[in-house]
C-alpha cells in the first residue's frame, strides 16, 4: 500500500512538472510572437524615412574588436548614418557599454561616424546603455527623447522597438542588414525577448539614471569619457 501511494505521488509530481513546463513554453512562444507582431508595423524601409521627423537616430552598441567597432556594430553604424541622412532629424544617439575605463563602445561609435562626415556636436553618447531596455529607458528619462528611429539587425530590432514603445516613446525601426551572423545570435534573442516582455510590465529602473541631458542641446555635454 505504501508503495502504491509513493508511486501515485511520484506520478502527480511528474505531471505537475510537465504542466509547468508546457505553460512556460507556451508563455515563451506567445511573448515572442507578440513582440514581433507588435513591432513589425513600425519598421521602416529606406524610402519611408524621409516622411518621418524624429528627435534622433539611435544606434545600439554591439561590441568592439581592438577598440574599434566590431563588424556587427560597424554595420549598425553604416545603416544608422543612412537613416540619419534620410529622415528628418539633427541628432544621433550612440548607446552602449562604457562601464569600464578600458572598454568604451560609445566613443568608438562616435569616432566612426565623425570619420564619415557627421558633426561631432550632433552625436550624443549614452555611456550606460548596458541593455536594450536600459537604453530606451535612459533615452526617455536622461536624454528626454520623445521620438526616434532605432537601428540594429532585424532579429534584435523587434525587441528594441517594442521596449521603446512600451516605455512611451514614438519609436520606429530601421534594419541593418548586410552580413550573415552565427546562429547563436538568433538563438539567444527569444530568451531576451521574454526578459524584456516582463521588464516592460514592471518597468524597473536602469542601472544608472542621473541628470537630464536633453537631446535638443549640445552633444558635447556627453563627451566625458568617464561619464556614466
Amino acid at each position: 500500500m505504501k508503495r502504491f501511494f509513493k508511486n501515485k505521488l511520484l506520478v502527480r509530481i511528474i505531471c505537475f512538472i510537465l504542466a509547468v513546463g508546457v505553460l512556460v513554453a507556451l508563455f515563451a512562444v506567445i511573448a515572442n510572437a507578440y513582440i514581433v507582431s507588435f513591432a513589425k508595423e513600425y519598421i521602416l524601409e529606406k524610402d519611408e524615412l524621409s516622411s518621418y521627423t524624429v528627435d534622433c537616430v539611435m544606434v545600439l552598441g554591439a561590441g568592439l574588436w581592438d577598440n574599434k567597432p566590431s563588424p556587427m556594430l560597424a554595420e549598425r553604424l553604416d545603416f544608422g548614418l543612412e537613416a540619419f541622412q534620410n529622415c528628418n532629424t539633427e541628432r544621433m544617439l550612440m548607446t552602449g557599454d562604457h562601464g569600464r575605463t578600458e572598454y568604451d563602445e560609445v566613443n568608438a561609435m562616435k569616432d566612426y561616424l565623425a570619420e564619415r562626415g557627421v558633426e561631432r556636436d550632433k552625436i550624443f553618447l549614452d555611456h550606460a546603455g548596458f541593455s536594450t531596455y536600459e537604453s530606451m529607458y535612459r533615452a526617455r528619462d536622461v536624454f528626454e527623447v520623445e521620438s526616434l528611429v532605432i537601428v540594429t539587425q532585424t532579429y534584435h530590432l523587434y525587441r528594441a522597438v517594442y521596449d521603446a514603445r512600451k516605455l512611451g516613446l514614438e519609436a520606429y525601426g530601421y534594419r541593418a542588414e548586410r552580413l550573415e551572423y552565427p546562429a547563436l545570435n538568433y538563438m539567444r534573442e527569444p530568451v531576451a525577448r521574454i526578459k524584456d516582455f516582463i521588464w516592460c510590465i514592471f518597468k524597473p529602473k536602469p542601472t544608472y539614471l542621473g541628470e537630464a541631458i536633453p537631446i535638443s542641446g549640445s552633444a558635447a555635454l556627453t563627451d566625458d569619457k568617464t561619464q556614466i
